[in-house]
């Protein structure tokens, strides 16, 4: 499964397509130069149940090291995540 992400100069997403298209989306805000903001995550009825949004947001967590970025998870998904997920709490 190819987790895509695409961004602008004030947000972001990370997203999966399926058949051109979108079945899964995270979206995010950028917070100054070190720090985004999750604040959405969807995940299509017929997806739902296959760990595609925690994927999503272990993919953030992976672009958060590489670039020096803490992450702000509003997202009630996202930030549930980060609260079960102590493997991943280094970047909040």
């Amino acid at each position: 499964m190819n987790i895509q992400h695409e961004q602008t100069e004030s947000k972001g997403a990370f997203f999966i397509e399926e058949n051109g298209e979108r079945v899964a989306e995270m979206t995010y805000s950028k917070n100054g130069d070190y720090r985004i903001i999750i604040d959405h995550t969807e995940v299509a009825e017929s997806q739902k149940g296959k760990g595609l949004g925690k994927k999503l947001v272990y993919h953030s967590v992976e672009y958060a090291r590489e670039n020096n970025l803490k992450i702000l998870p509003l997202c009630p998904f996202a930030r549930t995540v980060f609260r079960r997920n102590k493997d991943i709490q280094d970047v909040t």
